[in-house]
């Protein structure tokens, strides 16, 4: 879901054409191609979207995931994969931090990675895997197919110490996270477009309890009270146990616009949701995506694109990783 504290481009929020076209030329020259992997391994893509559908088959919250794995590695920085290494003596992995509680199912990852190394060992890269299991899962999630570019190499090291000034939180003022997006390229309609990936998937209560204890956030929906108390009846839940409340109760499983009429009806679960729907700058975006579907697909696809190009590793920087939770014991050069 985007850096940084230090570079405020405030101009973006208001929008700027000639901030997109110097935004868009960059991602033009930054080494990433459609179909780049035609000639190296041809099967590639579909490789990875077979593997994303048998998953979804068998474990539907992997889609979620795929989704999740996007922004988390994408917004920090560079679009590497560091987020798929795991702690070392060295190093904690980004996995570990707080503002990464709740993902998972990254065993799945390296599914895909050793489907793809017996077809064209050492080929394609974890981030480049990473991105196109997010947008097979957006396609699992009744979302929009969005044509990516490829040819990511992947990143060395942790980027965990980089994770707070970089990545959005649910509990931050709206402007910071505009902010931080707008720093990567994505305009005010692209922000609240990419917030309604909140229409799927579940939030822990541990994140939204909060708002209910000690006292209820007197902006919630009365009507949805009850059921928000009756899934996160602890005011300090145990982060293990399996108490969560689902982002959308009507379509939980579906990526869709019903997000935007219930954050209008005050259902959002998060600050940010609630905020996105009253902050003057948001709100005319959310009731347009609230009415077309279309409208809120065309431009969470844009920024799922710019998302996807953030700051790529290409060329000879970083490498291709034999497992995408290790990097490669041997290499040339530190991205």
């Amino acid at each position: 879901m985007s850096p940084n504290k230090a570079f405020i481009f405030l101009a973006l929020l208001s929008f700027s054409p000639q901030l997109f076209l110097s935004f868009s030329s960059a991602q033009q020259d930054n080494g990433l191609l459609m179909n780049y992997y035609k000639e190296s391994c041809p099967q590639a893509e579909e490789i990875i979207k077979e593997q994303v559908k048998l998953l979804y088959k068998r474990h539907k919250n992997t889609a979620f995931s795929w989704l999740r794995n996007i922004f988390h590695d994408c917004a920090v920085q560079s679009c590497d994969a560091s987020l798929l290494l795991t702690s070392t003596r060295r190093s904690l992995s980004e996995q570990e931090h707080d503002r990464s509680f709740g993902l998972r199912n990254f065993r799945y990852i390296d599914t895909i990675k050793e489907a793809l190394e017996r077809e064209c060992p050492g080929v394609v890269s974890c981030s480049d895997i990473l991105v196109l299991s997010a947008r097979d899962g957006i396609v699992s999630l009744g979302g929009p197919y969005i044509p990516l570019k490829t040819g990511r190499r992947d990143g060395r090291k942790s980027r965990v110490d980089l994770l707070e000034a970089y990545l959005p939180d649910h509990n931050e003022s709206i402007s910071a996270v505009l902010d931080k997006f707008g720093a990567m390229g994505i305009n005010t309609p692209g922000v609240v477009a990419l917030l309604g990936a909140h229409s799927v998937g579940r939030t822990h209560c541990t994140k939204l309890v909060h708002r209910l204890y000690p006292e209820v956030d007197p902006a919630l929906n009365p009507e949805h009270i009850p059921h928000m108390l009756k899934k996160c009846p602890d005011s300090i839940p145990d982060p293990k146990a399996v108490q969560y409340v689902r982002n959308d109760r009507g379509t939980p499983m579906i990526l869709d616009n019903n997000y935007y009429r219930n954050i209008l009806d005050n259902k959002g679960l998060l600050i940010v949701d609630h905020q996105l729907a009253h902050d003057k700058r948001t709100k005319p975006y959310v009731k347009k995506m609230a009415k077309s579907q279309d409208y809120f697909f065309k431009e969470f696809s844009k920024a799922i694109t710019l998302l996807s190009e953030n700051n790529p590793l290409t060329g000879t920087k970083g490498e291709i990783r034999k497992q995408c939770s290790v990097a490669n014991k041997q290499h040339h050069e530190e991205p």
